[in-house]
């Protein structure tokens, strides 16, 4: 048997050790991977897959986990703007592969290229990069967050490019992006919004409500609009439902006289009639908002995602968010006009982990970094989970859960 940190293997072999499956983790399991497929995940002494034989495999084809680590599934992030110096809102290729080949790296195997409020032309040059990359299989799609969004709950967005609602451009970035965007971050208060949701699931588009100042009565109608249009379009890969950008960030605090939007927002979460997403990195939200979210909606409602920048990654220093320089100061990031946070510097693990320290149950936690997105994606036949036919797609981790080797399609990443 061979080290897990030893050199490439050939396409065919076994892991053991800890693995992380749909049913929890499985202590004495098996890994299996034929080319690009998983074949097997589960306990060793049940594995009996045809090719997989003394005969057919030799030591060097079978990997044996150190004691302490385990297998979880690649990481699937919906809300990620970039990381290692590459930044996905500058609409420069070099930068944006930067991005993604660090993220792949840091286990976040699956991942949307994240944009912001900008120009018209910036967003369709941006757009038509990460298109072409998403043809490639580096990308799982594209996120707009913005411009359609609230000046004031901009945040970190640039409010000079700020937008109502506007059909004529949001067909012009459809065209561009090919039926690569998959989610759209909008503010429902907006004139024009209503119509907007509409275009957006037409097109099999998920509205991700956010960046907003509306109250509750109108989030709540606005997701339920997104739910009936999503659930009405027919295409594949559309998982019917809604989601949040960041719940609590970019809106109006929840007031016992004035609950805004996060009521609606967690009562469509609690229902399973939206997904809402959490920035669990201890900058974004304290640890016990995270804790108390998980334990009203459950893991299933519940997206874990970095809403990272340049940053993450990398030394405190000056980094450039799209346009906007930021400075990062003990690891948070903040935008240099006006203090704002401006993404985060977190990888995707981080968040697991910093999820797990508030007190979620693991498995909880893993099950929104990956299933749970995978499934807003449409992607739950392809990633998200260590089962027969998925993409060989996974993270060995040490018992911090941090990352020892990665594994996407079948290739080794480190």
């Amino acid at each position: 048997m061979t080290d897990a940190n030893a050199m490439p293997l050939p396409a065919k072999y076994l892991l053991q050790g800890s693995v992380v499956t749909d049913r929890g983790i499985v202590e004495g399991g098996l890994l299996a991977i034929d080319g690009d497929r998983i074949v097997y995940a589960g306990r060793a002494d049940h594995f009996d897959e045809p090719g997989f034989g003394p005969a057919d495999l030799d030591a060097a084809n079978i990997i044996s986990l150190p004691a302490g680590q385990m297998i979880i599934p690649g990481l699937v992030d919906i809300h990620n703007h970039g990381g290692n110096g590459g930044d996905f809102p500058s609409a420069d290729e070099a930068s944006a592969r930067t991005a993604v080949d660090f993220l792949h790296k840091a286990g976040t195997t699956t991942l949307l290229a994240s944009m912001v409020t900008a120009s018209p032309e910036d967003l369709i040059k941006g757009i038509g990069i990460y298109a072409g990359m998403t043809a490639e299989g580096l990308l799982a799609g594209i996120h707009l967050e913005g411009p359609f969004l609230s000046h004031a709950r901009c945040g970190a967005q640039n409010p000079a490019f700020l937008l109502n609602p506007d059909l004529e451009l949001m067909s012009s970035l459809i065209e561009a992006g090919r039926g690569t965007i998959a989610t759209m971050t909008y503010a429902p208060e907006l004139p024009g919004a209503d119509e907007l949701v509409d275009l957006l699931t037409s097109h099999g588009i998920t509205p991700s409500v956010g960046h907003t100042d509306c109250d509750t009565a109108t989030a709540a109608e606005s997701l339920a609009q997104a739910r009936d249009g999503l659930d009405s379009t027919g295409f594949d890969g559309v998982s019917g439902r809604p989601t949040v950008t960041h719940l609590f960030n970019g809106m109006p605090p929840m007031h016992h006289r004035a609950p805004g939007p996060v009521a609606a927002c967690l009562r469509a979460a609690r229902s399973g009639a939206a997904a809402v997403e959490l920035v669990a990195d201890n900058t974004h939200l304290d640890p016990q908002t995270v804790l108390t979210v998980f334990e009203l909606v459950g893991a299933s409602n519940i997206l874990l995602v970095t809403d990272s920048m340049a940053a993450a990654g990398l030394a405190d220093g000056q980094y450039m968010l799209g346009p906007s320089p930021v400075t990062v100061t003990d690891g948070v990031a903040t935008l240099d006009a006006t203090g704002s946070i401006a993404g985060g510097t977190a990888t995707l693990l981080d968040v697991v982990r910093r999820t797990t320290a508030a007190g979620v149950k693991f498995t909880d936690a893993l099950k929104s970094a990956t299933v749970v997105p995978a499934g807003v994606l449409g992607l739950t036949d392809e990633v998200g989970a260590l089962r027969r036919g998925l993409r060989a797609d996974f993270v060995i981790v040490n018992a911090g859960l941090e990352p020892q080797r990665v594994m996407r399609a079948g290739a080794w990443l480190n």
